[in-house]
């Protein structure tokens, strides 16, 4: 079970990494971004969802849940099938989530391109503001 203080400290380090990340040059640290990225949205989520009361906190968030669905799909999306909430942009995040997903692997594991980089880091970036004025709106502040 994750609290609401672990989310916060994780959060901090993951920022702080993509930080190092983009100041060392984002290209030369695919593995980073990849990582970093996907696992600071998940916490953002995770930590707010937990403060408006969406899901216990004993709920987890899994990255994994995270795959594009197919279009034309009869079952709901991963997600949705894990984690059945509704929240402000929810759509908007998912998407985001879907496009750094679907690049976290291959800048992980394998041999990724620059474009890759720049999605997931884009894809970030919006994610962060979304989830920051999210979270605002609950009582937290991250940095």
């Amino acid at each position: 079970m994750t609290s609401i203080e672990g989310h916060r400290r994780r959060t901090k380090e993951h920022l702080a990494e993509i930080q190092d990340a983009i100041d060392s040059g984002v290209y030369n640290k695919p593995v980073t971004i990849g990582f970093h990225c996907s696992a600071c949205a998940v916490e953002m989520l995770e930590l707010y969802l937990h403060k408006a009361g969406k899901i216990t906190t004993g709920k987890m968030v899994k990255h994994e849940w995270f795959k594009r669905p197919l279009p034309g799909q009869k079952t709901k999306p991963m997600i949705e099938r894990n984690m059945p909430v509704t929240f402000p942009k929810k759509e908007i995040f998912y998407n985001l989530m879907y496009d750094m997903e679907e690049n976290r692997n291959t800048l992980i594991y394998g041999k990724s391109v620059n474009s890759q980089v720049k999605v997931v880091l884009d894809s970030f970036m919006k994610v962060r503001e979304m989830m920051s004025k999210l979270l605002e709106e609950v009582g937290e502040k991250i940095e």
